[in-house]
């Protein structure tokens, strides 16, 4: 547990190779797959009757950044952070990012500690909450997209690949998103696909802002 709240600034001071691993990320690592194993038999029991896409956007939303944020500030974990003077003066307790990263370490602590069963706990009693709160499943951002400019009559999202760069086994695409009457939105991503997606929920979050 120890571990799991050590954040990256405070370890390595003496430069060995177990001071730089003395930190969450490694569990962070596990983390995300215990979360994302136990949220998916979450989803199978509490919705027997949903296909397989449905699921898959309920995981996607449960398993997000934001969600494991959502959860490290309930229960006051940037308190616990074992965290540098200068991370924290930068607002590294507050930071959702870090919240997230050290949430999924968490959770790897207790796997490792207590077993599945141990994690189970703790993913059931602050994320069956989150799961219960979303009656239908969260919309794909580009469908969400497509919707919002039918209903005003514009012409579909326009979405064009600016660049393509690194290795074969390791690309990474920029893809930019247009919609008549507001300001494009660029975004990357490991696919084409997943580039398209993040450009959509980036101009989603602007006309959201836009419109507040």
């Amino acid at each position: 547990m120890e571990l799991a709240l050590t954040h990256p600034s405070v370890a390595g001071d003496d430069g060995s190779e177990d001071a730089r691993l003395h930190n969450y990320q490694r569990l962070e690592f596990l983390g995300d797959r215990v979360l994302g194993l136990a949220i998916a038999e979450l989803l199978i029991r509490r919705f027997p009757l949903e296909r397989e896409g449905r699921l898959a956007r309920r995981h996607t939303q449960l398993v997000r950044k934001e969600a494991l944020a959502k959860v490290a500030r309930g229960i006051d974990l940037g308190g616990y952070l074992i965290i540098s003077r200068g991370e924290e003066e930068a607002g590294g307790r507050r930071n959702p990012a870090i919240l997230a990263d050290c949430c999924e370490a968490i959770i790897a602590a207790l796997f490792l500690d207590g077993g599945m069963k141990a994690a189970e706990r703790f993913i059931h009693e602050h994320w069956v909450p989150l799961m219960e709160a979303a009656a239908v499943p969260p919309k794909d951002v580009k469908t969400a997209l497509q919707e919002w400019t039918q209903a005003r009559a514009l012409p579909l999202p326009d979405y064009k690949v600016v660049a393509n760069e690194g290795p074969d086994h390791k690309p990474v695409f920029s893809v930019e998103v247009s919609v008549k009457g507001q300001a494009s939105a660029t975004a990357t991503g490991t696919s084409k696909r997943a580039a398209e997606k993040a450009a959509a929920r980036k101009l989603l979050e602007a006309i959201a802002a836009g419109e507040a």
